[in-house]
């Protein structure tokens, strides 16, 4: 299996409090807080290593919020890569009760300077050796071009490594129509890319329709409980997970982005892929907190999805 690299642009500690209940008005207790190494790729990483995956996790670090965010990191047991910045990184705060209900609150990051950016994309390309697959995950701070990373995903296709793209906003437009492998919107993040309103079923087949024209190779559009529509240049297809009881959505499109770059190292086809996906982050959506799911709690979703080809009329 070949190195599976993430790289986190703008990474957080991230604050997990859970309490009895959500409500406006009126009081909640705390029952639990805890402290951890928040970011798209990062959280990449942790669920990719879980499976038995090789991977380096890339971010950017800076200020006493950054020192706290490596001293977590280094029992991961999977490499990291820093790039230092000068300005000090984020602090995310997640509030979820026993009902399932979650808050998400997150900080814009840090200004990164183009020199800064600059040495991101060098230290980038150089851990490409090697590599079959860069996932390029999460927002980026402030002061990053909008085409950030568009020039990560040409240099990758450049050397011929596979792309995945999880993102959000500008990052997102400009980076799709680099062409990246794989890009893994979710339901509001396909919506603001497309400026419209997506409801119903047919919307949702024809965001990823259009998604393919705008240059992706192949698209898993994320519905959340509803589970998935996918496409690639084989057709169009509909992954539906098993109703389970959601405690904290939180980090299950982390789990879902690295079990999809996990099985497709594995072989697997994409119909496959995507199978495996929905299955790791509806088995994640069941813990509590920002949890991720094993690879045998995963296995025992993956046999209840059921994927569903789409036939074009």
């Amino acid at each position: 299996m070949g190195l599976i690299v993430t790289l986190t642009a703008n990474p957080a500690i991230d604050r997990t409090i859970t309490v009895d209940r959500l409500v406006f008005d009126d009081r909640a207790y705390i029952l639990s807080s805890t402290e951890s190494a928040g970011g798209r790729g990062i959280n990449a990483s942790y669920v990719l290593y879980s499976f038995g995956a090789k991977t380096l996790a890339i971010l950017v670090s800076g200020g006493r919020s950054g020192k706290r965010l490596e001293e977590l990191l280094a029992a991961a047991g999977y490499p990291i890569q820093v790039v230092p910045i000068a300005a000090e990184i984020r602090t995310n705060l997640t509030i979820s009760d026993q009902q399932g209900l979650t808050v998400k609150l997150n900080e814009a990051g840090p200004e990164m300077t183009a020199e800064e950016s600059l040495r991101v994309e060098e230290v980038v390309a150089k851990d490409l050796d090697g590599a079959s697959w860069l996932m390029l995950c999460g927002s980026t701070p402030p002061g990053v071009k909008p085409d950030f990373y568009c020039r990560l995903i040409e240099i990758a296709k450049a050397r011929g490594v596979k792309t995945l793209l999880d993102t959000d906003g500008d990052a997102l437009l400009h980076g799709i129509e680099a062409g990246p492998t794989l890009v893994k919107p979710n339901h509001q993040e396909a919506e603001r890319l497309l400026n419209r309103a997506l409801i119903t079923r047919a919307h949702f087949l024809d965001a990823v329709a259009r998604m393919r024209t705008m240059g992706a190779q192949s698209v898993m559009l994320s519905l959340g409980a509803r589970g998935v529509v996918a496409s690639d240049a084989e057709g169009t297809l509909e992954a539906v997970p098993p109703r389970v009881d959601a405690l904290c959505p939180i980090g299950a499109g982390d789990a879902s982005a690295a079990a999809f770059a996990w099985a497709a190292e594995n072989g697997k086809p994409f119909s496959d892929c995507v199978r495996w996906a929905v299955a790791a982050g509806t088995a994640s959506a069941r813990l509590p907190g920002t949890t991720f799911a094993t690879l045998e709690q995963t296995q025992g979703i993956y046999k209840a999805v059921e994927i569903r080809p789409v036939v074009v009329a």
